[in-house]
């Protein structure tokens, strides 16, 4: 019964590291999408030594 309980316990904790990797996935997305569009928007335009840029690095 104990082995039973352990298993059971390792695949609610799998499942929920599967969906929280699965969520990070879906951010990191968005965010180099945005990061994408803030570079393709203001970086040409700008000078190498512009401050207009929207990021400090």
């Amino acid at each position: 019964m104990l082995f039973l309980i352990l298993v059971l316990l390792l695949a609610i904790l799998l499942f929920g590291v599967g969906f929280a990797v699965h969520v990070l996935w879906w951010i990191a997305l968005a965010v180099l999408v945005l990061w994408l569009l803030g570079f393709v928007a203001r970086g040409p335009r700008a000078g190498a030594g512009s401050r207009s840029r929207w990021y400090r690095w």
